[in-house]
């Protein structure tokens, strides 16, 4: 075991663990290889001792170079796609590595990699894009003195962008008000995880929050939620209106959730937006090619700013910084 002089070594952690090296290796380094209860052991030991590894021979070669890591899940989904591509943009011509690690979405569970990357010393600074983090990874972060920019979630003591989706709910519910709509619904996304509420959560929040505000009410029946573990959005849409009591008007948590509605309209031949309004959230390519009225976030502003966030913290340290963008309602065919 360590000494009062001498730091904790990688024996120390797979002693106190009850685990081998090379499982303290893998629960660092590759964490989804490893159970859950076994990761919780290493890093309970992890933390216990204050390890942390020792530079390694690459991190000695990078001649000035900053490795930023940025955690994001579904890197392939438009959404974040797009707040990747303005990181990118606001690192490009400096002198920094981008390295992306793709994790599973936090609708199910905390990400077992955000857990174990803190400890490794691989990265100069991390971005963590709608991943939240728990009391015990914040502690690490803060006590390991990782730099770290959070985007489109929040915990006290960090850096944080993000856009109001709260208010973007809300912006729905007035535009389809405004249209003369009073029997409403909503299409999300599931979620499992009691970390954070997720951004359909919050969108749901702003829409009822401006529905009821106006003496309206959103039945229960009339909320729908898609994917992980839920039915599909196809399934969703169309359960959500072929009820005979159904909706006129429909928000939807993202383009995609709208896309699945505005098919399933087709399908029921409904006339959009004679018979059914459909408004969804985001403004990519898809919602332009549908002639959709959504609310537009700036996704690319959003990477951007959380990049340059974290130059300036990597330079100067100082206190939290809160970015909230704002985001805008975009009239199109559907409403």
């Amino acid at each position: 075991m360590p000494t009062p002089t001498s730091p904790a070594t990688i024996y120390d952690v797979a002693t106190r663990a009850g685990v081998s090296i090379s499982t303290v290796s893998l629960a660092l380094n590759t964490p989804a290889r490893v159970s859950p209860q076994t990761r919780d052991k290493v890093m309970n030991a992890v933390d216990a001792l204050g390890f942390v590894p020792k530079p390694d021979a690459v991190a000695r070669a990078r001649r000035g170079v900053g490795r930023i890591g940025v955690l994001a899940p579904h890197t392939s989904h438009p959404t974040v796609a797009r707040r990747l591509n303005g990181v990118l943009r606001a690192a490009d011509r400096r002198p920094l590595e981008i390295v992306l690690y793709d994790q599973p979405s936090a609708a199910a569970a905390a990400s077992p990699l955000l857990a174990s990357l803190p400890v490794t010393g691989r990265l100069d600074g991390l971005i963590v894009v709608s991943l939240p983090l728990d009391h015990t990874v914040a502690a690490r972060l803060t006590t390991l003195r990782l730099p770290t920019v959070l985007c489109d979630v929040r915990h006290p003591g960090f850096d944080t962008v993000h856009t109001d989706d709260t208010a973007g709910g809300r912006l729905a519910a007035e535009h389809l008000l405004e249209r003369g709509h009073r029997r409403f619904g909503f299409l999300g996304h599931a979620n499992r995880s009691d970390l954070y509420r997720s951004p359909s959560q919050r969108r749901l929040d702003g829409y009822q929050a401006a529905l009821t505000q106006a003496g309206h009410t959103l039945r229960p029946d009339h909320i729908r939620t898609a994917g992980h573990g839920a039915p599909s959005p196809a399934v969703a849409a169309t359960r959500l209106l072929a009820a005979p009591d159904r909706p006129a008007a429909v928000f939807a948590a993202d383009d995609t959730l709208a896309a699945a509605l505005l098919r399933a309209a087709q399908h029921l031949r409904l006339d959009v937006p004679g018979d059914l309004a459909v408004i969804g959230y985001d403004d990519g390519d898809l919602a332009q090619a549908l002639d959709l009225s959504t609310i537009r976030q700036p996704l690319e502003e959003t990477g951007r700013t959380a990049m340059e966030q974290l130059v300036q913290r990597l330079e100067a340290p100082g206190p939290p910084r809160d970015v909230t963008l704002t985001v805008e309602l975009i009239i199109r065919g559907t409403t």
